[in-house]
């Protein structure tokens, strides 16, 4: 590489931080979009600084955003999500991230998330995990020897259908307990042994393009529920767990 990925990521968060943090609790706007999904000038302006950044270090890359949209293309392709937990944000919770992946040949290969206002990070590369933070955490996952003793977490139960909920719900079954909320910020806890297992729908690239090298760097598995590696092709079904050893048997109660 003729660049330097960490750096071009890092300088990606920064930026959007400085925007997201100017307008945290600012009661701002807030727009529906075509999905009925909301969406804040700090969404917008977050993605925008990412996208200066990118064109500036590395201009021949291409770039997928949430807000901005964009396709692969060539080697290398950056996918975004300003603000994941757009939600949570407008309501003044920090539990909300940026996303920023780094895609080569159509894999992820960088994976960083970021809560600016928690002050919190997560960079995984060629399968290093670094987390920085001021509240405490070590990065690694928690390798429980059941479900049964797993901790579960969804950002929603409203993201599935209901035949999906009803195999979400086999899994919670099985497990010690179930948690909601959390959006993005969830899967960096389950990286820093938090949380055991984290099964969702409907996800789109930039949900959990960032995602997936965090995990796995942490010790983790992610994939989709039939036990599938996550591609761009993907059906938006996403299982992240900290012990991969555990992965037949979450994707045996979330078969179809």
């Amino acid at each position: 590489m003729s660049f330097d990925p960490v750096a071009v990521a890092s300088a990606a968060a920064d930026a959007s931080g400085a925007v997201i943090r100017a307008h945290f609790r600012a009661r701002i706007d807030v727009d529906t979009k075509a999905d009925a999904s909301p969406v804040t000038l700090a969404d917008r302006g977050a993605e925008a600084a990412i996208r200066r950044v990118l064109a500036e270090r590395c201009p021949d890359h291409a770039v997928i955003g949430e807000e901005m949209g964009g396709k692969a293309g060539g080697r290398f392709t950056w996918v975004i999500d300003p603000i994941d937990g757009t939600r949570a944000f407008i309501t003044g919770r920090p539990v909300f991230a940026t996303l920023i992946a780094l895609l080569e040949h159509g894999r992820p290969v960088l994976g960083l998330i970021d809560q600016p206002v928690l002050g919190e990070r997560w960079l995984a590369h060629e399968g290093v995990l670094r987390f920085s933070g001021p509240h405490g955490g070590e990065p690694g996952t928690r390798t429980v020897a059941s479900l049964a003793e797993a901790e579960l977490s969804c950002t929603s139960p409203d993201m599935f259908t209901e035949p999906q909920f009803g195999r979400f719900r086999r899994l919670a079954g099985a497990c010690r307990r179930v948690t909601y909320g959390g959006d993005a910020y969830g899967y960096g806890l389950l990286a820093l042994g938090q949380i055991d297992v984290i099964a969702e729908a409907d996800l789109k690239p930039w949900d959990w393009s960032a995602l997936a090298p965090v995990i796995e760097a942490a010790g983790g598995a992610m994939t989709d529920w039939r036990g599938a590696p996550l591609t761009l092709e993907s059906d938006g079904t996403a299982l992240a767990l900290g012990n991969p050893s555990l992965l037949g048997d979450a994707v045996a109660l979330l078969g179809g």
